[in-house]
């Protein structure tokens, strides 16, 4: 038996296919244009309408945590499909 046969089978992985990061990725490029809309188009009348606060940056990094949390646990906890029983006896 060579080394390739008696090694742990390898997982296959989503990667960039994964739901979680495709959401991540969304939620977070909404999150920037809202953070950069608050930052710099924020008037008085906005301000007025909301409360005196400025819910375009708040709601923007709001969604950029999110989108962080949701890459997170892409990365700490990734899908992956074990082999199934018969794939080790291929060659």
């Amino acid at each position: 038996m060579n080394d390739e046969q008696s090694a742990a089978p390898a997982r296959h992985h989503a990667g960039a296919l994964d739901i979680r990061s495709v959401i991540a990725g969304l939620i977070g490029c909404y999150g920037i244009v809202l953070t950069v809309m608050g930052l710099v188009s924020d008037s008085a009348a906005d301000r007025v309408k909301t409360g005196d606060v400025n819910a375009n940056l708040w709601a923007g990094l709001g969604m950029i945590a999110a989108a962080a949390l949701f890459a997170l646990w892409a990365y700490l906890r990734p899908l992956g499909r074990a082999p199934a029983p018969g794939d080790a006896d291929r060659d």
